[in-house]
C-alpha cells in the first residue's frame, strides 16, 4: 500500500511541477545554473569513466577472439556495438544518479526541513515548479549531450588501450568502428539517455520533496533518491530495448 501512495504523491507532485511558470524569464535564468550543477560539474568524471571503461571494453574483446576466422576489426565493431547500445546511456546514466540525485535530493530536503519550501508557499510561489521543473528540463536536454561526448571519449579510449598495448592495430580497430553501422543506434542511445534524466531528477527531487525531520532524513531521502532512480533505469532500459529495437 505505500508503494502505491508514493506512487500516487509522485504524480500529484509532478501535476504542480508541470505547469507553466510564474516567472517564465526567471525559469531560464535557473535552468542554465542546472545546466552547471547538472551537467558542466559531472563533465570530469563522465570523461575519465568513459575512456577507462572504453579501453577495457576493447581489450578484453581483443584477449577473447582467440579464433583465427574472426578478424580483429570485430573488436572495434564491438566495442562500437557495446558502447552506444549499453555503456554510455545506461552505465554512465546510473553513475549520475549517484551524483546528480543525491544531489537534488539532499538540496530540495534541506529546504524542506529549514522550512525554505514553505516560506515560498507563503510567498505565493509553487515551490514544486520552482525547484524542480528547471532541473528536470536541465537534465533533458544537457544528459544527451554528455552521453555523446561519454560514446566519443569511450570509443578513444578503445582505440588507445588497442594501439598501446599492441593487441589491435589502429587500422583494423578504426575500420571495426566503421563497419555496419546504423545511425539508429545513436537516436536509441539518446532516447534512452533522455528517459533516464528525466526519472533521476523527478525521482530524486520527489524524495527530497517528501523530506520530513531533520538531517538524517535528508541523508535518507538522498539514499532513496539513488535506490529509485537506479532501479527505475534499469526497468526502463529493458521496457525501450524491447520498444526500439525488438
Amino acid at each position: 500500500m505505500k508503494l502505491l501512495s508514493d506512487i500516487g504523491k509522485y504524480l500529484l507532485l509532478m501535476k504542480e511541477v508541470f505547469v507553466k511558470p510564474d516567472k517564465v524569464r526567471l525559469f531560464f535564468r535557473q535552468m542554465l545554473v542546472e545546466f552547471q550543477n547538472l551537467g558542466t560539474d559531472s563533465l570530469g568524471i563522465v570523461i575519465i569513466i568513459s575512456v577507462f571503461v572504453g579501453a577495457v571494453v576493447a581489450l578484453q574483446t581483443a584477449y577473447n577472439i582467440d579464433s583465427p576466422l574472426i578478424p580483429l576489426t570485430m573488436v572495434g565493431f564491438t566495442t562500437r556495438q557495446s558502447i552506444i547500445l549499453e555503456f554510455s546511456p545506461t552505465m554512465i546514466s546510473l553513475v549520475l544518479a549517484g551524483k546528480v540525485g543525491s544531489r537534488i535530493a539532499s538540496e530540495i530536503g534541506t529546504m524542506r526541513v529549514t522550512e525554505q519550501i514553505d516560506a515560498l508557499e507563503v510567498m505565493g510561489i509553487n515551490p514544486a515548479n520552482f525547484l524542480i521543473q528547471p532541473k528536470v528540463f536541465a537534465a533533458v536536454i544537457i544528459n544527451p549531450i554528455l552521453i555523446t561526448l561519454s560514446i566519443g571519449f569511450a570509443l578513444f579510449g578503445g582505440w588507445m588501450g588497442c594501439v598501446l598495448t599492441g593487441s589491435v592495430t589502429s587500422n583494423d580497430y578504426i575500420t571495426g568502428l566503421q563497419f555496419w553501422f546504423e545511425p539508429f543506434t545513436i537516436t536509441y542511445a539518446l532516447i534512452k539517455t533522455s528517459v533516464f534524466a528525466f526519472i533521476i531528477t523527478s525521482v530524486s527531487g520527489f524524495h527530497g520533496y517528501q523530506t520530513k525531520g531533520g538531517a538524517l532524513e535528508v541523508g535518507n531521502a538522498s539514499t532513496k533518491a539513488v535506490v529509485y532512480s537506479s532501479i527505475l533505469i534499469i526497468i526502463s532500459n529493458l521496457i525501450l530495448t524491447q520498444l526500439l529495437l525488438a
